[in-house]
């Protein structure tokens, strides 16, 4: 085989290779791109003002979304509340103090298996501690806690993330000028690694506004005609009335449930360009430009 013969047979595997991976690139962007069309069609006659501000009904053309909508609201504020400080915690003293220690290699290594426990066992989690041993029912407070355990190890993971870029350098360079661990971390390190904690925390919340599987572990309701007025209010959340409608064998729920669907990927959406502006305004603010 001559030279020349080889390579045109090397280029002929290599553009044969390309056109693979741009199939299987390609392929699963249609695919969702044809499903949220589906659902996009379905939900249309329902997308409407009063879709918005009614509550839950046995009738399909006058049930709403209000009572999901406000209690994902709620439970994703306390899931804030609860996580972001506690990971942020974690990260600093992961990050900037305990690198070499045993405690912290264990740590490590339990948010890493964390992170990738599924769902629904956080959910038997949360049953088991927050709704039977410490009593807190099958509340909102607990919901938030359950969640709150489930994003942790994402929230933990992205801010140790956004530490790490931080430049060696820069420590260094204000402890020799003499300034203490924390001055270090408070005023030189966390002003610098904020954009990249903050796209990290936005997105984890995004993952909990999404879950329905901890939540009907945790025996959240599928049908709530009041708005949650405090922690140790029962409640419900969009996802939740989403599945619920789904089982539903009566006409005209589908369409809710594809309705549902579209305004909690619209809310996921919002938030994921939220961390997007937010991180390109935090680097332009520090970059001077």
């Amino acid at each position: 085989m001559t030279v020349a013969r080889r390579r045109r047979r090397s280029r002929a595997l290599e553009r044969g290779f390309a056109a693979l991976c741009f199939t299987a690139a390609i392929l699963p962007v249609l695919l969702l791109v044809l499903l949220l069309a589906d659902v996009v069609v379905d939900a249309l006659p329902r997308l409407r003002w009063d879709f918005l501000t009614s509550f839950p009904s046995r009738h399909a053309e006058r049930a709403g979304i209000v009572a999901g909508a406000v209690g994902s609201l709620a439970l994703v504020g306390l899931t804030a509340a609860f996580a972001l400080p506690v990971g942020l915690g974690a990260a600093i003293y992961l990050e900037e103090y305990g690198r070499r220690g045993r405690i912290a290699s264990i740590v490590e290594v339990n948010i890493a298996n964390l992170a990738g426990v599924p769902s629904i066992v956080y959910g038997l989690l949360g049953l088991e501690l927050f709704v039977r041993a410490l009593g807190l029912g099958r509340s909102l407070l607990a919901g938030a806690l359950t969640l709150a355990l489930l994003v942790l190890p994402i929230v933990i993971l992205a801010s140790r993330e956004a530490l790490r870029a931080v430049p060696t350098s820069l420590r260094e360079a204000a402890l020799a000028l003499g300034a203490t661990q924390w001055q270090v971390t408070r005023r030189v390190v966390l002003p610098l690694a904020i954009p990249g904690v903050l796209t990290g925390s936005i997105l984890a919340v995004s993952r909990a506004l999404g879950e329905a599987a901890p939540l009907l572990v945790l025996g959240a309701l599928a049908y709530v005609d009041f708005l949650p007025d405090g922690p140790a209010s029962p409640f419900t959340a969009l996802p939740i009335q989403i599945f619920s409608w789904t089982n539903r064998p009566q006409p005209g729920f589908e369409a809710n449930a594809a309705a549902g669907i579209v305004v909690l990927l619209a809310t996921l959406l919002c938030l994921n360009g939220l961390a997007i502006v937010l991180r390109h305004r935090l680097e332009r603010r520090r970059s001077g430009r």
